[in-house]
């Protein structure tokens, strides 16, 4: 067993469930933990539950009213109160939701405990990564904000630098809104552009509040950008930001949604291109953040083809045991999906794809859709950061 990595995980957080026909089926999580088992990544990585997050803990973020909303939903959701995001077309009350939502928010603070007090490098709650949630009230299919508690925590244990990078296809606009006012924080959201997409917020000129100017980075890419250009996007920001920002934990965030097949959303990367993502986190995480990483979930709609592949990686990646492409899914998860869904799950962690990108400083096309948000972005923020754009 590896002391390297921690993988945070109970079953119980798949009673975070809306209801049949929501697309937050909580099935991706019981079939990605069943990849990490078949692929034998659970012998490489220390598994372990959490707490769930009590209320001090929650209200470190969320107003207290909020948190009594979500307790009393949860026991009577036909009581429901949409002034507080609850009981709405996206944010359905069910019975539990706030047992289920606070274990979620407590594995992640627990990932942010582990990576500070060096107990393990990375910590991955693939369940979590909810960055909806605002203070006082639901969003997006998420309850409780566990990357900005899991980010308020690290400030708690007396973190003076912490980076958010986001690579979700919906801006992180719960993050953002957080720690909006906080230069400790550094928030980098990778995300489809506001124009074409919920939360229609994101955009390049939100920088951060007069008090922390360039703390909040949106990089808003156009609907359709493909594995190239959301490569060359990322890598055209992210580690300039980094490097200058000095982090001492990076928290980042996967949702899988960015996917071709995802049916939420207009990005068309493929599942090699999210894990070459996740790879270059890995990597500034050692670069630029002391190796203190916690790695989440987030959204991810195509439950059964992208969702279990794309985290199982993410976990590979986490315990330096990375999956190769080429691997086969091996067919005892094939039977778990059918016994779940009846039907049949992809055959390689693949999807055949060697995406190229070319780098920011061998020079740029200002005629060209992804290079104007990069520059856009560029122009925005890294000045603030005394950085050429």
């Amino acid at each position: 067993m590896s002391g390297e990595a921690r993988l945070l995980w109970d079953e119980k957080v798949t009673r975070y469930n809306f209801g049949p026909g929501h697309p937050m089926d909580p099935v991706r999580l019981s079939l990605t933990m069943a990849l990490v088992e078949a692929l034998g990544l659970d012998q490489r990585i220390a598994v372990s539950g959490a707490s769930p997050a009590d209320e001090a803990t929650l209200v470190t973020v969320h107003r207290p009213e909020y948190v009594t909303a979500v307790q009393r939903a949860s026991r009577q959701p036909e009581d429901a109160d949409e002034k507080f995001g609850l009981g709405t077309a996206d944010n359905w009350a069910f019975a539990g939701m706030h047992e289920a939502s606070a274990l979620i928010a407590g594995q992640s603070v627990a990932g942010a405990e582990t990576v500070w007090h060096g107990q393990a490098a990375h910590a991955v709650n693939f369940a979590g990564g909810l960055h909806h949630a605002m203070p006082a009230s639901a969003s997006g299919f998420c309850v409780y904000n566990d990357a900005a508690l899991a980010i308020a925590r690290l400030l708690e244990l007396g973190a003076e630098r912490v980076a958010y990078v986001d690579l979700d296809v919906h801006h992180g606009d719960g993050v953002q809104s957080v720690f909006w006012s906080d230069p400790r924080v550094l928030t980098i959201s990778v995300h489809e552009h506001p124009r074409t997409l919920f939360p229609h917020t994101g955009h390049p000129e939100e920088t951060g509040a007069e008090q922390a100017p360039g703390s909040a980075v949106n990089i808003a890419l156009p609907a359709g950008s493909s594995d190239e250009e959301w490569l060359r996007a990322l890598h055209a920001v992210v580690p300039e930001l980094l490097a200058e920002f000095r982090p001492q934990a990076l928290v980042s965030q996967h949702g899988a949604d960015t996917h071709f097949e995802d049916p939420l959303a207009h990005l068309t990367l493929s599942l090699d291109a999210q894990r070459l993502g996740a790879e270059a986190v890995h990597a500034w995480a050692h670069s630029y953040a002391d190796g203190r990483w916690l790695a989440l979930g987030g959204g991810g709609y195509a439950v059964v083809d992208v969702v279990p592949r794309i985290w199982s990686h993410l976990v590979g990646i986490a315990a330096h045991a990375p999956v190769a492409p080429e691997t086969l899914v091996p067919e005892e998860w094939q039977q778990r999906v059918y016994a779940l869904t009846r039907g049949i799950g992809p055959q390689r962690m693949t999807d055949g794809r060697s995406p190229r990108w070319s780098e920011w400083g061998a020079g740029y096309d200002p005629a060209d859709r992804v290079d104007q948000a990069i520059l856009a972005t560029r122009r925005a923020v890294f000045p603030h950061h005394g950085l050429l754009a």
